[in-house]
This record gives C-alpha cells, sequence and structure tokens, in this order.
C-alpha cells in the first residue's frame, strides 16, 4: 500500500510574533515494513535558520528559527509512504507475559529499540497502583503477551469515551483515568502506565491513520488528526507489536509511523517557543489518501 500524506498546523496570532523556534517531526519513519518514499516541509513565512538531526529515537527533528514579525505560521508538511505491514493474530500462542516481562529486565543493549529503556516511568507516563491494578485484570498468570495486551486495549477501546475536548496533553494521567475521558494519545498513556507498572516495555507511537477505511468497516477515530498508540515488546521472537486502544486494532496497513519514544514529550509533531503574543489558535488538518 502507498499512501500520501499531508500534514498542515496553522498558528494564527492575537499579535505580531517577532521570534519563533520550534521542533519538527513530521518525516515518518523508515522501518517496522515502512518505507519513506518522499517528504518535505513548506514554512511560511520562511526560517532564517533550518537544522535537522536524528534524535536518540531515530526521529528526524528539524530545528527553524522565524524572526521576522509574523501574525500567521504555517506548516506544510508532505510525505508519501509504501507500507507492507501484516497484523500478528491476537488469538495466536504467545510467550506468558512473566517471562517477557522477565526477559527484558535481563537486556543488555541500551540502544533506541532495547525493551529496557521503556520499562519505567516517564514525564507524562507515571506508574500509578490504580492504573496497574487495572492492567492486572487483563494479565492473569501464564497467559500470552499478545492475548493480554489485546485483552486491555479492547478494555479501553469499550471503558473510556473519545472525547476531544475532555483533555488537554497537560492533562495528568491519573485526571484521564478517573475521568475514563479523552483522545488517543491519553488512551496511549493509561495503556503505557499499565504495561509498565506489571514491568512490561511499552513505548509511545505518534502517527497517522488512513482516512478512508476499507469498504464495509466503520471509520477509524482519530483518523483527522495526528495519531498515537502504543507499541509492545513482545520477546526477541515477535519483537515490538503495536497495539491501537483508540480503535481496538492490533497495527496493521492503516497506521503511518511518524516516531516512537517513551511519551508524547518525545515525539511531539510540532512544539515550541514564541516571543510577542499572549494568545494563539492552533489548526491542525490532516489528510491520508492512499494511493494504490
Amino acid at each position: 500500500m502507498i499512501y500520501d500524506i499531508r500534514h498542515v498546523t496553522t498558528y494564527e496570532y492575537e499579535s505580531a510574533v517577532s521570534f519563533a523556534r520550534c521542533s519538527l517531526r513530521l518525516e515518518p519513519l523508515s522501518g517496522d515494513g515502512q518505507e519513506l518514499i518522499s517528504h518535505s516541509v513548506d514554512i511560511r513565512p520562511r526560517p532564517s535558520e533550518r537544522t535537522a538531526r536524528r534524535d536518540f529515537f531515530g526521529t528526524l527533528t528539524e530545528s527553524i528559527v522565524i524572526d521576522t514579525q509574523h501574525r500567521h505560521l504555517r506548516i506544510d508538511s508532505r510525505s508519501r509512504v509504501k507500507l507492507s505491514r501484516s497484523s500478528p493474530d491476537r488469538d495466536a500462542p504467545s510467550m506468558a507475559w512473566e517471562r517477557v516481562r522477565d526477559a527484558a529486565f535481563e537486556a543488555t543493549s541500551l540502544g533506541p529499540s532495547s525493551p529496557i529503556g521503556y520499562v519505567f516511568a516517564s514525564a507524562l507516563v507515571p506508574v500509578l497502583k490504580p492504573v496497574t491494578d487495572y492492567a492486572a485484570e487483563s494479565f492473569t498468570a501464564g497467559i500470552g503477551i499478545v492475548a493480554g495486551a489485546a485483552d486491555l486495549m479492547r478494555r479501553i477501546r469499550k471503558q473510556f469515551k473519545y472525547d476531544p475536548k475532555a483533555t488537554v496533553i497537560s492533562t495528568p494521567l491519573a485526571e484521564v483515568f478517573d475521568n475514563r475521558h479523552g483522545v488517543c494519545q491519553d488512551f496511549a498513556h493509561v495503556m503505557i502506565a499499565g504495561l509498565r507498572g506489571l514491568g512490561l516495555p511499552a513505548a509511545y507511537v505518534s502517527g497517522y491513520l488512513r482516512t478512508i477505511p476499507p469498504e464495509g468497516e466503520p471509520p477509524l477515530q482519530g483518523a483527522d488528526a495526528t495519531h498515537a498508540w502504543v507499541s509492545l515488546w513482545c520477546g526477541e521472537t515477535l519483537g515490538w507489536i503495536g497495539f491501537d486502544p483508540t480503535n481496538d486494532l492490533v497495527v496493521g496497513n492503516d497506521h503511518i509511523i511518524l516516531g516512537m519514544g517513551r511519551d508524547f514529550s518525545d515525539v511531539s509533531p510540532v512544539d515550541g517557543i514564541i516571543v510577542g503574543s499572549p494568545k494563539q489558535k492552533l489548526g491542525v488538518a490532516v489528510d491520508v489518501v492512499l494511493v494504490e
């Protein structure tokens, strides 16, 4: 499958901004059954400085500086990506989750794909006993790692309500869990917190969803903006497998990966600072079109 992706971010400021410094993480990754064919980012007004580097997790991070006065900022990212990924059967036998937990703590590598880097609490994902206890209901003794994760994902999809007005990215995870309302970023953080509380390596994935689902299938929640899901290390044989708790899906060819990290703060598509305006209006529009 080949997808064309357009991701437009706009900022409108109440008063003129004299300086802006932003970090952009808008280039889809290559790997895990995904191949980046082309990518470009057009920025208006044009930056006076523009540099790029790969971060620890392998995500391309572009730093821009705009030092001319402006009241509007437009970041137009366009990508073409080829996917050839297969979804594992959620009911297929897999290693017992306790064995996966133990294997993760025996890891000898500290590289970005090593499970040990995703076991501990992170900035936006604290390990909380109520969330751990919630996850533990899906991980009974000896259950396979894939089956346990699929059950947890299913329960989150059923018991949490998708509500774009309920939270912002700074809403504490404990509040999201107590209220059972939020968006894809919140549900991914809840699932990650539960998995890590059990000692399982879980990463946060930022990306996109196919805008129009296959014929006869219901629309996917979160397809009109950047999406988020969970990548769980399932042992040396299976490796990392994606789970989308917002839609109760094992990740396949409808999900395009932008970046992977410990939580949203590692892979925010656009962030930065401005000087000069107390208020701003943010707009984000995403379109993912199947080419062939």
